[in-house]
């Protein structure tokens, strides 16, 4: 079963005080600015608006949350790069996002988006060197995969692993078109694989 098709719209946080208290569980997708994160989360949930598209980078400037039932939330974060806003309201912004990234404790892992003909932008590195610290996983979804030929994407994906694979063994990445409605068995597969783990180290926990 496909738990983001259950995904319905829970809150939006522009400050960390007011995060739901209730999660066990947290799936959060993160982008820079116009690599198609919002298309990404429409297409897995199979709605058309769930997340909000826009042609502007950057639209997304607080954190969305996403109920996907059981105390588990899919959670939209702010893309990061282009957006035209205030200084201000940069700074608050990349604080936001750089606390949660570090401190938010239900959180299972990030599903990180990029574009599959720019990929490990320093923006992508650095949202790596934000969340290494806590150790936890992140999934790279190579997203807008049918812009390009198969043996350009298969080659923009061998080198994204290599990358991956010398930093942690906890990172990950696949194709992924929200045009073509391709990966997202793999996406979900991910997914189940984090919550699962999460809830047999809360049973271990239990029991000890």
């Amino acid at each position: 079963m496909n738990l983001f098709r259950t995904a319905t719209f829970h809150t939006t946080v522009n400050h960390l005080r007011d995060l739901p208290q209730d999660s066990l569980g947290e799936i959060a997708f993160a982008g820079r600015s116009n690599a198609g994160k919002s298309s990404a989360i429409n297409t897995l949930a199979n709605r058309n608006r769930l997340a909000y598209v826009s042609k502007t980078p950057g639209r997304t400037q607080h954190i969305n949350y996403f109920s996907l039932g059981e105390g588990l939330y899919l959670v939209d974060l702010p893309g990061y790069g282009f957006a035209r806003v205030p200084g201000a309201v940069k700074d608050h912004w990349r604080g936001l996002l750089g606390d949660y990234l570090q401190k938010r404790e239900p959180l299972l892992g990030i599903m990180l988006i990029m574009d599959i003909r720019r990929p490990l932008t320093a923006l992508d590195q650095a949202m790596f060197d934000w969340f290494a610290v806590t150790g936890k996983p992140v999934h790279c979804l190579l997203t807008k995969s049918d812009k390009i030929s198969h043996a350009a994407a298969a080659k923009a994906l061998r080198e994204v692993r290599a990358w991956l694979a010398m930093r942690s063994d906890a990172y990950s990445a696949q194709l992924f078109s929200s045009l073509k409605k391709s990966g997202v068995e793999e996406v979900v597969a991910v997914a189940d694989n984090w919550v699962r783990d999460a809830r047999n180290r809360q049973a271990e926990k239990n029991l000890g």
